[in-house]
């Protein structure tokens, strides 16, 4: 069973923005092959981070505006906000170890 990581436009303030605790997101659709590799690892991570950081996934087709606001040009896209800021990124398909890094980073 998927767990369930979407987040839209109208959550995006309060989960992302005014959240207390890191946020990792990652930017995929459907149709992108490398999204799908990363997909395990980001719902890993979801359980592995719960209570610690918040993990969700947007999907550029149906939350265009969120990927233009950000400057999604390539996807996977994969960016973490620490305390209502960017807090750092990375493009493309990333190991699971990678994620992690930079979430660890987040919460130093």
């Amino acid at each position: 069973m998927a767990i369930e990581l979407a987040l839209s436009t109208a959550d995006f303030e309060t989960e992302v923005l005014q959240s207390n605790v890191p946020v990792l997101l990652d930017f995929w659709a459907e149709w992108c092959g490398p999204c799908r590799m990363i997909a395990p690892h980001v719902e890993a991570l979801a359980s592995e981070y719960a209570g610690k950081a918040k993990i969700f996934k947007i999907d550029v087709d149906a939350e265009g505006d969120l990927a233009m606001r950000y400057g999604v040009m390539s996807i996977p896209t994969l960016m973490v906000f620490k305390e209502g800021k960017l807090f750092d990124q990375m493009v493309g398909a990333a190991s699971k170890e990678q994620i992690k890094a930079v979430l660890d980073r987040a919460l130093a």
